[in-house]
């Protein structure tokens, strides 16, 4: 599979990967000052923004579609970023493909299986799939009673564009994460681990990483550092870019 990727800057490869429901726009506030040092590949995972939809969703399945973008752009080896469902599919690359990765950067997910934490946004995004949309106004309204925060509302809504007919739909495979959604919540692989340099990087309020994931996280990465961003929560790129972006360089560049 084919993912579509944006590529800017010069230098060692760095490759982003964004979470569920979202697209490379997402992590172009870390894209941007990272392509000042380094050659940068921001990619749509399957099933998301303008990569093709397929009916498999599953950690091995997306650390294939990266690998094999790698070897479409001739890339040996890259650092790897990933956030949320993105860090899971970067921690997974890194345990079954070790010797592609320089350095790992996890954002504010652990490699454990967690509840479903997104029903109320999947009947959201459900509620809006069965409407004829003429805005993004209109399908706003439609998430509210769903979604109280605005922001996760915005969020989702970059999703939502013009199809070739005129009308508004979702830009991610919705059916097929609603349907494979208890996969996308699962662990990564545990058979294998890495001792590529790693850091996770929590949101100080958010509860995506906790104490009890320690012994997971040390038991798949032995070289593993940890950086706490204060007022973020689990989107700390978007809430502290430059806390994050300084995180990310300072490990990136460290000998």
């Amino acid at each position: 599979m084919q993912l579509n990727y944006k590529q800017q800057g010069q230098g060692p490869d760095v490759i982003l990967i964004h979470g569920l429901f979202g697209s490379l726009e997402n992590l172009n506030v870390i894209a941007k000052p990272l392509g000042e040092h380094f050659n940068v590949i921001n990619v749509d995972l399957r099933n998301h923004g303008l990569s093709p939809h397929s009916n498999e969703m599953n950690y091995p399945a997306m650390s294939q579609d990266i690998l094999e973008l790698m070897d479409s752009l001739n890339i040996n080896k890259a650092h790897v970023i990933g956030h949320s469902m993105g860090g899971k599919v970067a921690m997974q690359l890194a345990l079954t493909q070790p010797e592609r990765v320089n350095k790992l950067v996890v954002l504010d997910i652990a490699p454990v299986r967690y509840p479903a934490r997104h029903t109320q946004i999947l009947k959201a995004l459900n509620a809006v799939a069965n409407e004829n949309i003429s805005d993004r106004k209109q399908a706003d309204s439609i998430m509210a009673p769903y979604i109280d925060e605005q922001g996760v509302r915005q969020f989702l809504l970059k999703s939502l564009a013009k199809n070739e007919s005129g009308q508004f739909t979702w830009r991610f495979n919705l059916k097929v994460l609603d349907e494979k959604y208890s996969t996308i919540t699962a662990n990564v692989n545990e058979n294998n681990s890495c001792l590529c340099d790693t850091l996770f990087i929590k949101g100080n309020d958010s509860d995506y990483i906790l104490p009890e994931h320690r012994s997971a996280i040390m038991a798949l990465f032995k070289n593993t550092k940890a950086k706490i961003i204060h007022g973020a929560g689990h989107w700390l790129h978007a809430q502290k870019p430059l806390a994050v972006n300084k995180a990310i360089s300072d490990f990136l560049t460290a000998v």
